[in-house]
């Protein structure tokens, strides 16, 4: 079987320009090397050297690799793939151990790739083999939400070698000890933690810094990275993907329209701990609020401490713990609207949309702070309101309740929005065109 059948286009392109600038012998060498690591096996790859007989899973996995592709002058790639087909493929590497983050920042990247006709796949950053394999077939490598690790380096390392243009992703300013410092909703994880996040800040700007561009999530992110590194930061919003549509659709379906009798509902959902100090900025009006008739409750999801709120309205708050988004957004479906106060700190300004579009997702209306990136998603008055500083959310729930019909056809509204302001396709409001330009190049 000839080789240039077991290769990717790119892989075949390469190929026949190390023949032609460097010769059988090295071109072989090359594809043989690079086809085992893309498998994900190989005795350099895997085997952990003379006598061991032990894999090699951290950041010196590689080392033989590199060491016997150098010896036979076959370390270095003949052109970077992207430079030789039309095709692009994406390959992330990333901390996908956050539910909610994965889902925005990762899974949802296929939809938005593949309606630019790109393809894409990702590892953890701790699937070495997974990780390096896709790296062999990729035009670009991008990190998400990874600090500068020697396994970073190394991944790094084989791009470079690679010729992998290289973008980094992150969705919080995590590199960023001034919004540590000043975030109000660390105060419950205690002095030790605080001081440990604090002191990984720099190891997550070094990654940035290693990346030959950055995506955030938020404007508000976008101007605080540009604050701290010089490379182009450019903004991919999270938005509404097809798998957030249809289980929005699937949770409300059973409960719209609501039934009569059913109590007015305000939902609060807290996916991490801290978020009491976002809650604190409209207690006394919720309480107002809640207390003042018999047929309102306030709904929390989440993470939360019940002492945080005031003895009356801890007494008419139902509290559901998270599990899977699909039973999140049921319990969400549930709700008249949803409340998203956020103190305004750095941190919180940095703040994505996805709770008001997972609200909008199971027609809900969002009332906001005028704080992050929430206000964006909120048509004023339409799907939402946006409340400023001093405007009462006692008074804006007040006239949702008063009118249950409006308050639904908000919601719809909210839901309709989504669908066509905040899809993969929807502008450039969703992403900015020079990071698809700076793939395409």
């Amino acid at each position: 079987m000839s080789i240039l059948r077991l290769l990717s286009p790119a892989k075949a392109a390469r190929f026949a320009t190390a023949v032609r600038q460097e010769g059988w012998r090295v071109a072989i060498e090359k594809s043989r090397a690079h086809l085992a690591l893309a498998l994900g096996h190989g005795r350099s790859a895997l085997d952990g050297g003379a006598g061991q007989g032990k894999p090699r899973t951290g950041p010196d996995y590689l080392t033989r690799f590199w060491r016997e592709t150098a010896q036979a002058q076959a370390l270095h790639a003949a052109a970077a793939p992207a430079t030789l087909t039309n095709r692009r493929r994406i390959a992330l590497i990333g901390d996908l151990n956050l539910p909610q983050c994965r889902k925005y920042r990762v899974d949802q990247l296929a939809e938005l790739w593949d309606a630019q006709g790109w393809q894409y796949d990702y590892a953890h950053e701790g699937d070495i083999a997974r990780a390096v394999g896709l790296m062999q077939d990729a035009t670009h490598l991008m990190f998400y939400r990874t600090r500068n690790t020697a396994q970073t380096s190394m991944y790094l390392y084989e791009a470079r070698r690679l010729r992998l243009p290289v973008a980094y992703d992150i969705d919080d300013p995590l590199f960023s000890v001034a919004a540590y410092q000043t975030y109000g909703n660390m105060g419950p994880v205690g002095e030790h933690l605080q001081a440990h996040f604090i002191s990984e800040a720099p190891k997550y700007l070094d990654a940035m810094n290693l990346a030959d561009i950055v995506t955030v999530s938020t404007p508000g992110l976008a101007r605080h990275a540009r604050e701290l590194t010089p490379r182009p930061v450019h903004v991919r919003r999270n938005f509404a993907d097809a798998a957030t549509l249809a289980a929005g659709r699937r949770a409300m379906h059973p409960r719209h329209p609501r039934a009569p009798g059913e109590p007015f509902t305000a939902a609060f959902a807290s996916g991490s701990m801290g978020h009491e100090a976002d809650f604190a900025e409209i207690a006394d009006d919720m309480a107002a609020f809640v207390t003042a008739a018999p047929d309102r409750r306030l709904l929390i999801l989440g993470h939360f401490d019940p002492k945080a709120l005031p003895e009356a309205l801890r007494a008419r708050t139902e509290f559901t713990a998270f599990s899977d988004y699909e039973s999140y957004l049921a319990a969400l479906a549930r709700a008249d609207c949803a409340v998203m106060p956020l103190a305004d700190d750095l941190f919180n300004r940095c703040k994505s949309a996805v709770r008001v579009i997972d609200a909008a997702a199971v027609a809900a209306p969002s009332l906001v702070s005028p704080v992050g990136d929430l206000s964006a998603v909120v048509a004023q008055g339409e799907t939402g309101r946006v409340l400023e500083i001093g405007q009462s959310w006692a008074d804006a729930l007040e006239a949702l309740a008063d009118d249950r019909a409006a308050c639904a056809a908000m919601g719809h509204a909210a839901r309709a929005r989504i669908e066509t302001h905040w899809t993969a396709g929807a502008g450039e409001h969703i992403v900015d065109p020079a990071l698809l330009d700076w793939i395409r190049q």
